[in-house]
């Protein structure tokens, strides 16, 4: 490996909030803004009975600490990544944390495409099916979302060596985070809870969004740079 290529990737892998993450994969690496918000959701959530979503997974980081850090009054995690190669990246990760199979599942998904299983999507809906879909107290989410016309701004680390599949959300950046926003709720039991990452420049463009579709009761949040980085939606 050259000079420029990240270190968590030379040494294979990084901390998240006191998890080991092994990055053999060469997946997205984990970043300290991710970090910062994951630690505040955790401090909400801990000691309380959940189950929870950690949806575009990636290296399964989010949905490790959560496990890690949280009592086994967490019931389960379910990690959904799209990459077939980051599944076993993930049960790699949970396997080096030694955290308990069942506490745990971890599916292949297009984003909600798979979370509920094939046969039970060719089921008729009706509204018992619908309270089933609500099976999550809390959603993790942290999309791709860097604009495809920001890619000038990225770090050449970054842009060299990272998944552009991980990093880059279409030309506004709002592709997956449109396409997430659009189902979650069916998903989330009442009362339930949704953190999201996302750009900071994006802001006006999500409170557009959020408003568009309904959203009310919803916060934004700065991180630790003090620019706007994730939103909190309460069900």
């Amino acid at each position: 490996m050259d000079n420029n290529c990240p270190i968590e990737y030379k040494k294979g892998y990084t901390n998240f909030f006191g998890c080991k993450i092994n990055l053999s994969s060469k997946c997205f690496i984990p970043k300290i803004e991710t970090e910062f918000w994951v630690k505040k959701a955790i401090k909400q959530i801990r000691g309380k009975n959940f189950n929870i979503l950690d949806i575009f997974s990636g290296s399964g980081c989010i949905g490790i600490a959560v496990l890690k850090n949280c009592s086994e009054q967490c019931r389960r995690v379910t990690f959904a990544e799209i990459n077939k190669n980051l599944i076993e990246q993930i049960k790699l990760n949970l396997r080096l944390n030694k955290i308990n199979p069942k506490r745990y599942k971890v599916i292949q998904s297009d984003i909600f495409k798979e979370i509920l299983g094939e046969s039970k999507r060719k089921q008729k809906k009706s509204k018992c099916k619908q309270e089933k879909e609500r099976q999550f107290d809390y959603i993790f989410a942290n999309p791709p979302y860097i604009p495809l016309k920001n890619k000038h701004l990225v770090q050449n680390s970054v842009l060299n060596y990272e998944p552009h599949l991980a990093l880059f959300g279409g030309k506004d950046g709002l592709f997956y985070i449109k396409k997430f926003l659009k189902d979650v709720r069916r998903y989330l039991k009442l009362n339930g809870e949704i953190y999201m990452e996302f750009d900071h420049l994006q802001k006006t463009d999500l409170e557009r969004l959020l408003k568009k579709l309904n959203y009310t009761n919803y916060k934004i949040y700065k991180d630790q740079f003090k620019k706007y980085r994730y939103v909190c939606i309460k069900n």
